[in-house]
């Protein structure tokens, strides 16, 4: 299983997505990530990433990792993937389109979820709420299913949450 970042941009009550102009994710909305090069860390990817897809630089410190989660395609092995998650407050630059994708700033109550990964209202309103996420998610080919996905959520109290589903039965 390969190793991938995604980052999301935040601002206030604000989110960056962008919609994925070409490749994996076409027309759908997302943060930017992609994977991991040989000799570079995860964090370092995640910048990488960050600037060829949205021309922002970020440092390294200043990622905040708030989720790891694999996500699965049965049919499809060469899609998986353990994503590991990001938000990033401090920047330099605006996000601006590339060849890849388009960006665009939604409040956090007008995220167009109907518009990204079926999975994502799953994770994204816990890991902007600051909750650490962490499990899997399995897709179906058709990458508009979700199979199943067993998710643990960490609060800074220490109050752990369970939400999985189980081949279509909460």
């Amino acid at each position: 299983m390969r190793n991938a970042t995604l980052t999301f941009l935040v601002r206030d009550e604000y989110i960056n997505l962008a919609e994925k102009l070409r490749g994996f994710g076409v027309n759908r909305h997302n943060g930017y990530g992609g994977k991991q090069h040989d000799g570079e860390s995860i964090e370092e990817a995640a910048v990488r990433e960050l600037f060829e897809e949205s021309k922002v630089s970020a440092a390294v410190g200043d990622l905040t990792k708030l989720a790891e989660i694999e996500f699965t395609f049965p049919e499809k092995p060469e899609w998986n993937q353990l994503v590991h998650i990001y938000l990033l407050e401090k920047w330099v630059g605006e996000p601006a389109e590339t060849e890849e994708m388009r960006p665009k700033w939604f409040q956090h109550h007008e995220i167009p979820y109907d518009q990204m990964w079926p999975a994502d209202p799953l994770w994204i309103p816990h890991m902007l709420a600051g909750r650490y996420v962490e499990g899997r998610i399995v897709l179906g080919s058709d990458q508009n299913t979700v199979l199943d996905y067993d998710l643990t959520t960490h609060d800074g109290s220490g109050q752990v949450q369970r939400h999985a589903m189980r081949r279509g039965i909460a």
